[in-house]
């Protein structure tokens, strides 16, 4: 494809919990500034072409279905994965649309990521923690080494991760690939005005802005401009309160300890029925826990999207079926019922299940 990665400017953000949330602050502030911006993002909700943003606008359907025809053969040559593909994709996409400067979120990992063929002008991870444990393992230390491991030569390489331990890791494998590293001290948080909700929101927003403060001078960016920016940034199903609606991608111990504290500490009006459905890589146990503790009924669902192989299945929740968490394989059914006498409901547990709830309730749409 000739290397269209190579035709613009490259932000690079990886870590364990927020990279997406950075990823789109750091994209709205240098498009509020006048820049032309591309986002790469994943996975996606509900379709396929949210993934590749430039200027507030997805890829066409019709550009989508082009580029893969295109590269139908070398993908087929390739064995090319559907990450890999599309990952080329949006970078050929962001060339065609002639973007100054492209914010991409790592997938998976760091170090054999497909997005880690970029040359990036500023490299970040936001933390490190368990997830993908089948890819990365359980030791943090070696998941940081993965994660630092989009570090380049020369280039500054922002750390969020707070744990000095693993700061520490992130730093040793940063400088030893020749990267410059910059540490958001412990602690930090964004003070300004913020459409992302939640502390841990203000912890992502001062790693966007470290990323900000070190991008090189033709990218500067006003102290106004990330005032504006901010303030405007949001990321569909991300504590995506709308009505008595709550959808939230939480899908590890992490980020689902963030989204019942912010449960707590936002009080919906109860009683709070929540719809999960979860990948069976995932700690559904851990996860069932702590959304438990601010819920008053649970159903847990399949998502229609997710791989039947991958999905969560009723006969594996037998020791979590209580009088409070019932199992209702349906999904379509499980909404209805979860909304019947509810104050509010919280959809949660993985992108597919957050994604077929936007996919059939009204005004969730991810664009437009």
């Amino acid at each position: 494809m000739g290397n269209p990665q190579d035709r613009y400017a490259i932000v690079h953000i990886g870590g364990t919990n927020g990279k997406g949330s950075v990823a789109t602050l750091v994209y709205e502030t240098l498009r509020g500034a006048g820049f032309r911006v591309g986002l790469y993002t994943s996975p996606h909700l509900v379709d396929a072409t949210e993934r590749v943003v430039v200027n507030g606008k997805p890829i066409s359907k019709d550009a989508f279905a082009a580029w893969t025809n295109a590269l139908h053969s070398e993908i087929e040559a390739t064995g090319a994965s559907h990450f890999e593909a599309i990952t080329a994709i949006a970078f050929a996409d962001f060339a065609a649309r002639h973007v100054d400067i492209a914010v991409v979120e790592v997938g998976l990992g760091g170090r054999l990521d497909s997005t880690n063929v970029v040359d990036p002008v500023v490299t970040a991870v936001t933390n490190v923690g368990n997830d993908h444990e089948e890819f990365l393992g359980t030791d943090l230390e070696r998941v940081a080494w993965e994660k630092a491991s989009i570090a380049k030569t020369g280039i500054p390489f922002v750390i969020g991760e707070e744990n000095q331990t693993l700061c520490h890791a992130l730093l040793q494998r940063a400088e030893g690939l020749g990267g410059v590293p910059c540490t958001v001290q412990r602690g930090v948080r964004y003070e300004g005005a913020m459409a992302l909700a939640g502390a841990h929101q203000r912890r992502n927003a001062a790693v966007a802005a470290e990323v900000l403060n070190v991008l090189p001078a033709v990218f500067e960016v006003s102290a106004g401009d990330v005032a504006r920016g901010f303030a405007r940034a949001s990321v569909p199903g991300r504590f995506d309160w709308r009505g008595k609606w709550i959808l939230d991608v939480a899908h590890n111990e992490a980020s689902m300890g963030a989204l019942t504290a912010l449960i707590r500490d936002s009080g919906p009006p109860r009683p709070i029925h929540v719809v999960f459905g979860a990948l069976n890589d995932k700690p559904v146990a851990a996860l069932l826990k702590s959304v438990a503790a601010v819920a008053d009924r649970i159903w847990v669902t399949v998502p229609p999207s997710a791989p039947s192989e991958r999905a969560v299945q009723p006969h594996q929740l037998a020791g979590a079926v209580s009088e409070d968490i019932l199992v209702e394989p349906r999904f379509d059914r499980a909404l209805r019922d979860a909304e019947v006498g509810a104050g509010t409901v919280v959809v949660t547990g993985s992108f597919y299940t957050v994604g077929d709830a936007m996919a059939r309730l009204p005004g969730f749409v991810p664009f437009g």
